[in-house]
C-alpha cells in the first residue's frame, strides 16, 4: 500500500494564481521542481504545471558539471 498522501486538486482563480506567484518566486531563486514538489507536498507535475502557468522560462536540467580533478 502506498504512503502517498491523496492527490490535491487546485480550484481555479485567485488561489491557484497565489501559490503560482509563490512557487514562481522561489523557482526563479533557484529552487528545483523537484524540491518545491516536496516542500508544498505536490507532485513534480503538478508543480510544473503551476510554474509553466505562471509563465516562468524553465532552466536546463540537470546542475553544474564538476570540474575535472586532472588525475
Amino acid at each position: 500500500m502506498s504512503r502517498k498522501p491523496p492527490a490535491r486538486k487546485l480550484m481555479p482563480g485567485p488561489e491557484r494564481d497565489r501559490i503560482a506567484a509563490e512557487l514562481k518566486a522561489k523557482y526563479e531563486a533557484g529552487a528545483s521542481i523537484r524540491a518545491l514538489a516536496e516542500e508544498t507536498g505536490r507532485s513534480y507535475g503538478g508543480v510544473h504545471r503551476l510554474l509553466a502557468d505562471a509563465g516562468i522560462t524553465f532552466r536546463s536540467r540537470g546542475g553544474a558539471m564538476r570540474q575535472s580533478t586532472g588525475s
